[in-house]
């Protein structure tokens, strides 16, 4: 959830806390992590934390950072904020607005997926909500299960790779 998504959306915060899911924080601005100093990264992070913790009194403890674009710095600083960071290995490519079945074919047939695979959908895509039945549906029917991202990560001895994926130490 950025920032400005919060402000527009406060009851379906509320929703989506109230039915019981992972609350993850997409910074306040949507902005380029790695090219902030640490304090507008805290800030960053901090300032939306704030907002959800006010609607719904729970604590958010996932950060993905924008464009996936993070360094040493910014995962210090999400670190230091309470914040696991979350990186994708499979991008369905909704941000490009190629349509419902490009979304489903590229994550049913992305090579990258696999068991423990995170897929990258956005919120506000044009046809993300039209192709999600479709998805989930497909990954169920390959045999993969659905999990909350705070089940699925791995949270102290791993690193991530080049592609996203978490890997144990």
């Amino acid at each position: 959830m950025t920032g400005g998504w919060v402000s527009d959306y406060p009851e379906d915060v509320k929703a989506i806390a109230a039915a019981g899911h992972d609350l993850g924080n997409h910074s306040e601005n949507h902005k380029n992590m790695s090219q902030l100093s640490s304090a507008e990264q805290t800030a960053e992070i901090m300032k939306v934390h704030e907002k959800v913790k006010e609607l719904t009194g729970k604590e958010m403890n996932l950060f993905r950072p924008p464009y996936g674009d993070y360094s040493d710095s910014v995962i210090r600083t999400a670190t230091e904020c309470g914040y696991y960071s979350i990186q994708w290995d499979c991008d369905s490519l909704d941000w490009k607005d190629y349509g419902v079945d490009s979304i489903i074919d590229t994550v049913l047939n992305n090579k990258h997926l696999g068991n423990g695979s995170i897929i990258l959908m956005h919120n506000g895509a044009k046809y993300t909500a039209q192709a999600l039945d479709a998805v989930i549906n497909g990954l169920q029917e390959k045999g993969y299960e659905l999990v909350p991202i705070s089940e699925l990560i791995l949270k102290d001895h791993y690193h991530m790779d080049v592609t996203g994926r978490q890997i144990p130490d």
